[in-house]
């Protein structure tokens, strides 16, 4: 399998680096291939705007950024930084996020990652809407066939982002990740590999957690995603795009965004 991995953290002998170099190291031992992009280490432009589309005459025209994106892309007149990491994504089978997180989402230069690299025609925008279906996303489009896994390193302990816990679910923290950022656009998704307490990790949490993950670095080529709903598979109103009330399990009310998953356990 064909891995892209993609790193957000400044510190080079952090946690969340130390894990990404284990899960290179793994995959490489697996006999996978390997693609990373170190977003710190490259100096990352996170900010979209109209420098990233060059052809553009900000002078002349008004700046909308989904028409540059798509006209950029489809003419292959990105920025060279984007059409690098472009054209990793379209190599990958498979894109691991390795990040830390930092107010409840990912760091902002991961975020301007996505924000750059998913142009229009590539990460949305893709197909076409008729009465009975609507555009490829949810499920569809152009990393339809690939999968994607978040690997996330959390300063406070695991019953803090429990169903009760004060920071909420960390399934409904990560849902606009693993929902919008990746099953969005196409990939099939992962379980996130989660570390918790990271602010007082030992020698020995560290060896534990590397043992975790190695092993479940064994199984991504085979692991069951996690069951959203695709937006043109029947479960949704193709109009409105809400669930139809014969597809929600009678038991699951107080589930939140688990709604939108087939398995709703």
């Amino acid at each position: 399998m064909k891995v892209l991995i993609v790193l957000a953290h400044p510190e080079p002998k952090s946690l969340t680096t130390a894990l990404f170099n284990v899960t290179v190291d793994e995959l490489e031992k697996l006999g996978h291939e390997v693609k990373t992009t170190d977003l710190y280490a490259l100096k990352w432009k996170s900010a979209i705007d109209a420098d990233d589309f060059p052809e553009f005459n900000q002078a002349k025209e008004r700046f909308v950024i989904a028409t540059e994106s798509g006209k950029a892309y489809k003419e292959h007149k990105l920025t060279e930084d984007v059409m690098e990491e472009q054209a990793k994504l379209e190599w990958a089978d498979m894109l691991i996020l390795q990040f830390p997180l930092w107010w409840f989402t990912m760091p902002a230069i991961l975020k301007g990652w996505v924000e750059r690299v998913f142009s229009f025609g590539l990460g949305y925008g893709v197909g076409y809407s008729t009465e009975t279906r609507r555009s490829a996303r949810y499920g569809e489009g152009s990393f339809k066939g690939k999968r994607a896994m978040l690997s996330v390193t959390i300063g406070g302990p695991e019953i803090n982002y429990s169903e009760m816990g004060v920071n909420g679910d960390i399934f409904h923290i990560l849902f606009p990740l693993n929902h919008g950022v990746l099953f969005y656009p196409g990939f099939d998704v992962l379980e996130p590999f989660t570390v918790y307490r990271t602010n007082k990790f030992t020698e020995e949490d560290f060896e534990k957690t590397s043992k975790e993950l190695r092993e479940r670095l064994k199984h991504l080529e085979t692991e069951k995603p996690i069951p959203f709903r695709s937006q043109n598979g029947g479960d949704y109103d193709p109009h409105s795009l809400e669930l139809k009330p014969d597809v929600i399990s009678p038991n699951a009310k107080g589930l939140g965004l688990r709604i939108h998953l087939t398995e709703q356990n």
